[in-house]
């Protein structure tokens, strides 16, 4: 089979791999969408212990199920499997399975490939009518809805239902989306970059602003940087919630003062449970997340390019989602 693959630092070559071969209780996939995620982009950039080169990267993706029962059942994947015995596992948080897997890390190579391998539990199928370029979003998605679930478990009910997204990629605009589709209607985007922002209010009609003085009851850092933490700890309400999606960097940033002495919520959030995936999925399939269709296609043959152009900071649209056929 053709994949993208990680052969070091800032280096993606398009070449022959073997083609995967299914497990015992495994689905073998192939690969119509996969998108590219920051953590890709961390990789690429050398910043990531845990995805030493060569490895084939990506973990958002879709596609059709190929032989066995299920062959050509359409399917967007959950890349993160888990032992299913652990107590985080019977309790439904599989996200903080310490024995858990992602495809893109080692031992499991990532879908930007031809074919991938996944247990059946971790697939949800793909109604008809709904691209499987689209369904590649349930990963980056969940991620974010799986933070605003969490951030609206935590803020006081008496609280206005006002929020501020801190980055305007993927997973800031998802945060949004997933806001809103949990009855959170005013909502502020800060993105620095202006072509991006502009894509933001023209596009996807979002508020997005290059900076903000409000402050709001609900923070979401869908970036991580030091930078970046400290305007989520200064915006924050007395009271109001801080959820922590991005990894840009380790530390830094966080007013613990101001955290501590103003009673602020300060939420880490890692991925998604299982039925956070499957709620995502279902909120795509019936719209309830909208049109969906601010991502840009481009053949996985051009991946590199994709992320020299990501690197240099060129691309408006919040997500490229390489089609490894096209």
């Amino acid at each position: 089979m053709k994949a993208l693959v990680y052969d070091g630092v800032e280096t993606l070559n398009y070449r022959d791999m073997p083609t995967p071969v299914a497990a015992q209780g495994e689905a073998l996939i192939r690969i119509d969408a996969v998108g590219i995620c920051g953590s890709d982009m961390h990789a690429y950039l050398g910043h990531d212990a845990r995805r030493p080169a060569p490895l084939i990267l990506g973990h958002e993706a879709a596609g059709v199920i190929v032989g066995g029962a299920d062959d050509g059942k359409r399917v967007t994947i959950n890349p993160l499997v888990n032992c299913k015995t652990c107590p985080a596992c019977r309790s439904g948080r599989e996200n903080l399975c310490p024995d858990r897997q992602i495809i893109s890390m080692q031992p499991r190579e990532g879908a930007f490939a031809q074919y991938v391998t996944m247990p059946p539990e971790n697939l949800v199928e793909v109604p008809a009518d709904v691209p499987l370029a689209k369904a590649a979003l349930a990963e980056p998605l969940a991620v974010s809805w799986h933070a605003v679930r969490l951030a609206l478990e935590a803020v006081h009910m008496t609280d206005a239902r006002r929020a501020l997204v801190i980055g305007g990629g993927a997973i800031g605009l998802a945060a949004a989306l997933a806001l809103r589709a949990m009855d959170v209607s005013d909502i502020t985007i800060v993105e620095p970059n202006a072509g991006r922002r502009a894509f933001l209010k023209d596009t996807c009609g979002e508020n997005a602003v290059e900076a903000t003085e409000e402050q709001y009851p609900i923070v979401i850092d869908a970036v991580g940087y030091a930078a970046t933490r400290a305007t989520a700890s200064a915006r924050a309400t007395p009271g109001g919630v801080i959820a922590h999606i991005g990894l840009g960097e380790d530390a830094g940033g966080l007013d613990i003062r101001r955290i501590t002495l103003q009673e602020i919520t300060f939420i880490g959030t890692y991925t998604y449970t299982m039925q956070d995936f499957r709620d995502t999925a279902a909120a795509i399939f019936d719209g309830s997340l909208g049109a969906l269709d601010w991502t840009e296609e481009r053949p996985l043959s051009n991946g590199a390019d994709a992320f020299k152009d990501l690197r240099r900071g060129t691309v408006a649209p919040p997500k490229i989602v390489l089609l490894p056929w096209a």
